[in-house]
């Protein structure tokens, strides 16, 4: 029992592919992470009415004569949050231009046949700058340009969505959080720490029943 909450911390991570042996590959270069599965978009997309991933890998031939690259759109109008990698060894390339320009684009793509090392770097570097590590600098940006003050509501919800993809990094190991150090890293009070984490129990980010450590 005491595995179980650390497989719940993990990542998530939505994979649209339909050849089994690519998604055997994906689970064994990527055991750190929660590994989710569909063949189709179609699938992906009913899937993520119940899921909320951390990375999308998304390959181009699908099963059912789907092409990956054309639910780019739908994906990050439901997701835009989300980054997505592409994988494609079909598209050429004005395809894989297409593919990562303009605002409903992937983040990255990755060529097949996949090299493992370049998979979990992509995905490593995913985690840690796209996502809502990317929204915490977009929403600051704007800030910046609209010269918001500290009181202004739209400052404090970038600086708790900023605490909350920072709890992410340090809780996804596993282990339980410890909520007056993380007050005093983040200077922040104890009671907005337990806030953030319950917050990210409610969207599924972290596992439910979690009862973090106060010393």
């Amino acid at each position: 029992m005491a595995s179980a909450p650390a497989q719940l911390w993990r990542a998530t991570i939505l994979v649209v592919e339909d050849d089994p042996k690519q998604v055997r590959l994906y689970t064994k270069a990527l055991p750190q992470h929660r590994l989710l599965a569909v063949d189709t978009g179609t699938a992906a997309l009913k899937l993520l009415k119940q899921e909320v991933p951390d990375v999308i890998i998304l390959d181009h031939q699908l099963a059912e004569g789907e092409k990956g690259a054309e639910f780019l759109p739908v994906l990050k109008t439901d997701m835009a949050h989300v980054p997505v990698i592409l994988v494609s060894g079909t598209l050429d390339i004005k395809g894989q231009l297409k593919a990562l320009q303009g605002p409903y684009s992937a983040h990255y793509l990755v060529e097949k046949p996949v090299d493992v090392e370049v998979l979990r770097a992509t995905v490593a570097h995913a985690l840690e700058e796209c996502g809502l590590a990317e929204t915490v600098r977009c929403i600051r940006s704007l800030e910046r340009a609209e010269m918001l003050y500290s009181k202004d509501p739209e400052r404090v919800f970038a600086a708790r969505l900023a605490r909350q993809v920072e709890l992410l990094k340090r809780l996804r190991d596993g282990q339980p959080a410890n909520i007056t150090r993380l007050a005093q890293d983040l200077k922040v009070s104890r009671r907005s720490i337990a806030r953030d984490i319950q917050e990210l129990i409610q969207r599924g980010q972290l596992p439910p029943g979690v009862e973090p450590a106060t010393e």
